[in-house]
């Protein structure tokens, strides 16, 4: 199963960013608000970057509280890594573990058309499992 099978499942194509120019605290509170662990951040409609939980954490430590009145593009995860329509569900799984990431931009010509997390792609594959195995147990019952 590929990337474009699992959103194209989902209901509505809203993805939640931020701004590179937003303040780490207006970000945290879309955090908050929304109980996501990371947002895209766009810079003039173009994928920057990717702020998450971790680059809050990181920062405070680093800075202290003074952090949350940086910009998001001083403290973002820069050069995001990320995968396009056709990847598969296991490669993109590989891909994030092997990179200790949780969230991956879904790129559709040069641009960013959804935001999945490692919870998206494991209850994808949990689901594909399942399927097969009742298709198994169909089978085994009707010989």
């Amino acid at each position: 199963m590929d990337i474009a099978k699992i959103i194209g499942n989902r209901a509505g194509a809203n993805v939640i960013t931020c701004d590179v120019n937003d303040r780490v605290r207006q970000a945290a509170a879309i955090l908050a608000e929304n109980r996501i662990g990371a947002l895209p951040v766009m810079d003039g409609g173009k994928l920057a970057g990717i702020f998450s939980e971790r680059d809050v954490i990181y920062r405070l430590a680093e800075f202290g509280p003074s952090c949350l009145e940086r910009t998001v593009g001083e403290v973002m995860t820069a050069e995001p890594i990320t995968v396009d329509l056709t990847t598969k569900v296991d490669d993109a799984l590989a891909l994030m573990t092997r990179k200790r990431i949780r969230h991956l931009p879904v790129m559709d010509g040069g641009a960013m058309s959804r935001f999945i997390s490692i919870g998206d792609l494991v209850k994808s594959r949990i689901d594909q499992v399942e399927n097969e195995a009742a298709a198994m147990r169909d089978y085994i019952q009707g010989a």
